[in-house]
């Protein structure tokens, strides 16, 4: 066993770029080696063929792979990888030879060793290392090999770490310096084999070096098993690895701007060893030395690598062009990462400070769901998998998945649905959420996911000892953990006793299990309020309260809560339960609830509620009189009368003119009527001699902007909010082959191209959709890429089509950061310089959390051509024109800079609200003096006044703008009338 050489590698990769051996199959097919080479003497009778085992040249033909070693040193290797990339026993079941598998992994490190040993006696100022290369065998555990049966496997989790161990203990034996969990391309394997290290440094009571590299299987960016890279980082990161990085598959031109990604959110070291090129026809490969290495050098510069080496098809040629390019060229330093809790399905979810409430579906759960459990019990896993996909469908983040039954096999229940899960990309997208009162059935959950997913539940209810056995394992699966607050005494339901345990649990994870706080997810347990029992009446108050207690002393913790519990009192009343709800998220998401179990069906909109009920139950949740209770269950007879018992809805709405009606179908997510709405407000229009868009720009775009400004109030959530984009886009899809028509009979011609896409990491699309529409009825041909769109395809799509512009949208703030890569890309890339009398390509920028000032403080520093903050779709033709103008473009590019930069030194010069001590603060308190003479001033009328019918122009004059036109300088300057701003006073940027 070599000695641990942790410190002495970090510190060669804080001061180099390190370079990594090229390709051994290739070298070894130089060789022209036959079945007798494999064979040698000891296997000279072998019953099955082992021609193309190479790892078996190990004990066969060793001077052949030492050779080889010694070749990649000699071009300027710092790291060699051990030959026992098929060494397991999975991938040696092909040839028969399971039984020799510790052998091949000891002899494999012991050769590396040896030869390395060598190298480093020569110069022992450049150190040679021993990476132990396990491979990702020839199976997996992620996807069925029968076509008939998706949830079947050809391996398990337990079986893949098993024989990871082996081969895990026996490259240790050897003298292996480090691991390398190399060309994963399932995650739930590399899972698996990091399980496997683990375990092995608990048994030895040492840890080595763990680099992980991944490969992208070909350009639509994912693993095999579906994963994107930042997907694949979630799902690992919990090793802490030295290093993470890719490898494999493609060349590095194709791979570049996976590893670029990956630079930017690692926390480790970076490592990267492309292919030299795509295979050709012959399964050859074109890249020549020099190639390649050009292209990893750009790597170095632009700091993206700390380890660079190669694959298929790289030799000591290869490698010897990238150690001398790369040669004197700065590691990539370890970025400072912002802590969050990134959880992954197939994409990647992260959630921090400024993330908008995440709403975990609820109904795939057999305790709170009787039509999903009748599915489960009676085998019907199709309709069960339905109910999952409509949860993602209807804006779910996470699915909670659980099957606490007592009729049922849990355990083999949950791991069937899970695997069926993973053969469902538009449901194995979002993270899951293993939930059940039994950890066996956790654990059984957690071998099935290759994401990082959510463990629901732990506690301290069985001792703090058993508390943290099942929090290491959670942590050793890669799991995020919901902790209940609950220990040996019970269940918590007071805010003292749910404050106390959760600061325990937190000092007890943090401290003694090494859990980072960002994976701790706090549970206060949401109880029913209004039960008639006095004692309960302060539920809701007491999780609001904890909610805030637990952000303001346990950093980077979140919280989360069945919300359903809260209106239990009142089920089969959906009403009143949904007021309940929404009522009490609306309160404790302001207290710092960022996460819940809940049914976005039953979610209301906070301002829409019937004023008297929402009173009624805010009293109650926010325990405001005694009787409030009383009140709301009396009440509560009317409701159910008028809508819980009712023959249908109340419809009372459809009395509303046509353009009331489709806002109100907007906010409320009624698809029902909206086709006949919008019929009939095209033909009224059509009467006034307004062309079908006005239908979008007029009383749809109004509707949207009311769902819009109630989402940023957080008196919306995101399922609602996508319930409204299904109307929108119901209502768009009618007026489409008006609008068409309309293009035919006017004759309007192509005014220019432009590429639309909404970003990677963003599946928002109905802002986008509305602006393409608006702008293919205005005469421009648009080319809509959809969602989820890399950096990569959206400018190969622009120079494909030969884009005269580029539009950016992103609802959620990463994509904000996703934009300025692209803009970064532009610049790199040559979209911004004029060719042949043309001009540079300008990038609009779009979505719900893009603003003005991110636009010009984040965004365009990136790219000196045209970048254009666009606020909503009526403003895209304006903009489109103006910039595409031959006479106008000029003089509007300018007036964008000037703006821009004005908002950027704006923003520079913005100074922070002085702060004096502690101790000057305290000492200019205020003094009451305590006059026993001084008495209040009475007013001379007192009482409530009601003024009526008082003319606005009046009111205006008395009102201070000033404070509305000053947020962090979104407006451009205070106007001379401000009454002519229109709309809102607090979104100064519609001001014209």
């Amino acid at each position: 066993m070599q000695a641990d050489r942790t410190a002495e590698l970090t510190t060669r990769l804080e001061q180099h770029i390190l370079i990594l051996d090229g390709a051994m199959g290739t070298m070894i097919q130089r060789q022209g080696l036959q079945e007798a080479d494999y064979r040698g003497s000891r296997f000279a009778t072998h019953a099955h063929d082992l021609k193309g085992n190479n790892d078996l040249l190990l004990l066969t033909r060793p001077e052949v792979i030492r050779a080889i070693h010694a070749e990649y040193l000699a071009a300027g290797a710092d790291i060699i990888e051990t030959n026992t990339f098929n060494s397991t026993r999975v991938s040696q079941a092909d040839y028969h030879l399971e039984a020799i598998v510790y052998e091949l992994n000891v002899a494999g490190a012991q050769l590396a060793r040896a030869v390395c040993d060598e190298f480093t006696a020569r110069d022992p100022a450049r150190p040679r290392f021993v990476a132990g290369v396990i491979g990702p065998t020839s199976r997996t555990a992620s996807i069925s090999p029968d076509v008939n049966d998706p949830g079947y496997r050809n391996t398990s989790f337990d079986e893949l770490v098993g024989t990871y161990a082996e081969a895990i203990r026996g490259l240790c034996d050897g003298g292996a310096d480090l691991l390398l969990v190399e060309t994963v391309f399932d995650t739930l394997n590399a899972k698996a084999a990091l399980f496997a290290i683990e375990r092995h440094f608990d048994e030895t009571g040492r840890r080595w070096p763990v680099m992980i590299s991944g490969t992208i299987t070909d350009a639509s960016g994912r693993t095999l098993s579906g994963q994107t890279a930042e997907a694949f980082w979630n799902s690992l990161k919990h090793v802490r690895p030295l290093s993470f990085g890719l490898n494999c598959a493609l060349g590095a031109g194709e791979l570049r701007q996976y590893v670029e990604e990956l630079s930017q959110l690692c926390d480790c070291f970076v490592s990267a060893h492309p292919n030299a090129g795509l295979p050709n026809a012959f399964g050859g490969y074109d890249e020549t030395p020099a190639q390649l290495a050009a292209e990893i050098a750009d790597w170095a510069r632009k700091g993206f690598v700390n380890i660079v080496g190669g694959c298929c098809g790289t030799t000591p040629e290869h490698i010897a062009a990238i150690a001398s390019r790369v040669a004197g060229v700065k590691p990539r330093a370890i970025p400072q990462i912002e802590r969050k809790l990134r959880l992954s399905g197939l994409e990647p979810f992260n959630v921090g400070k400024e993330s908008l409430f995440v709403n975990v579906g609820e109904r795939t759960n057999v305790t709170g769901s009787r039509a999903f459990a009748r599915m489960i019990l009676e085998g019907r896993f199709d309709a069960a998998l339905a109910v999952a996909r409509q949860q993602v469908e209807n804006g779910a983040q996470v699915i909670d998945i659980n099957m606490d039954e007592a009729m049922l096999d849990s355990q083999a229940a949950m791991d069937r649905f899970l695997k069926l899960i993973a053969s469902e990309p538009d449901i194995a997208r979002v993270p899951i959420m293993i939930d059940s009162s039994k950890w066996e059935v956790i654990e059984a959950g957690l071998k099935c996911i290759q994401g990082k997913g959510i463990v629901n539940s732990i506690s301290m209810k069985e001792g703090e000892a058993e508390f943290l056995r099942q929090a290491r394992l959670a942590r050793r699966y890669g799991a995020a953990v919901v902790v209940m607050a609950f220990d040996e005494s019970g269940q918590a339901d007071t805010y003292t006793r749910k404050t106390e345990i959760c600061a325990r649990a937190y000092q007890l994870l943090t401290e003694q299990a090494a859990f980072p706080p960002e994976d701790i997810i706090f549970d206060p347990n949401i109880f029913a309020i209004a039960t008639g029992i006095e004692e309960h009446n302060h539920y809701a108050v007491d999780f609001i309260e904890a909610c805030s207690w637990i952000r303001a002393h346990l950093p980077g913790a979140q919280i989360s809560g069945g919300v359903s519990n809260v209106s239990f009192s009142f089920r089969g009343n959906d009403p009143v339960r949904e007021a309940i709800h929404t009522v009490f998220l609306y309160h404790a998401i302001q207290a710092g609830l960022s996460m819940g179990i809940v049914n976005a069906g039953m979610l209301g909109v906070y301002d829409e509620l019937d004023p008297v009920l929402r009173e009624k139950v805010e009293d109650v949740v926010l325990n405001r009189r005694p009787d409030a209770g009383e009140a709301l269950v009396e009440f509560a007879q009317t409701v159910r009368e008028g809508q819980a018992r009712d023959s249908g809805p109340d419809l009372a709405w459809r009395e509303l003119p046509v353009e009331e009606r489709l806002s109100h179908a907007l906010v409320k997510g009624i698809t029902d009527f909206v086709v006949a709405d919008t019929e009939e407000c095209r033909a009224a229009l059509e009467a006034e001699g307004k062309p079908p868009l006005s239908v979008i720009e007029g009383p749809l775009m109004n509707g949207m902007n009311v769902v819009g400004d109630l989402f940023g109030a957080g008196k919306m959530f995101l399922p609602q909010v996508v319930k409204s984009a299904r109307v929108m886009k119901q209502a768009v899809a009618h007026l489409i082959p008006f609008i068409e028509a309309e293009k035919l009979r006017t004759g309007v011609r192509s005014k220019g191209r432009i590429v639309m896409a909404t970003v990677k990491g963003d599946v928002h699309d109905i802002g986008k959709n509305i602006v393409g529409v608006v702008l293919s009825c205005n005469g421009y041909e648009v080319i809509d890429l959809g969602v989820m769109v890399s950096c990569d395809k959206i400018l190969h799509a622009a120079r494909e089509h030969a884009a005269q512009a580029v539009g950016l949208s992103g609802l959620i703030t990463p994509s904000l950061e996703e934009m300025s890569h692209v803009a970064a890309e532009m610049e790199r890339l040559g979209f911004a310089a004029v060719v042949d009398g043309g001009s540079p390509v300008p990038l609009l920028i779009g979505g719900a959390t893009t603003s003005r000032a991110h636009t010009a403080i984040k965004i365009a520093p990136n790219y000196s051509g045209p970048v254009v903050y666009v606020p909503d779709a009526s403003r895209a033709v304006g903009v489109v024109t103006r910039l595409l103008s031959i006479d106008h473009a000029a003089a509007f590019r300018d007036e964008i800079v000037a703006d821009y930069a004005k908002v950027r030194a704006q923003h520079a010069n913005k100074k922070g609200i002085p702060l004096v001590t502690l101790q000057t603060a305290r000492s200019k308190r205020f003094v009451w003096n305590n006059d026993p003479s001084y008495r209040p001033a009475v007013p001379k009328k007192p009482g409530l006044h009601v003024l009526r019918n008082v003319d606005l122009a009046i009111l205006a004059d008395f009102i201070d703008w000033g404070p509305f036109f000053s947020d962090l300088g979104s407006c451009r300057q205070l106007p001379e009338d401000p009454r002519r701003c229109r709309g809102r006073p607090d979104r100064p940027r519609r001001f014209q």
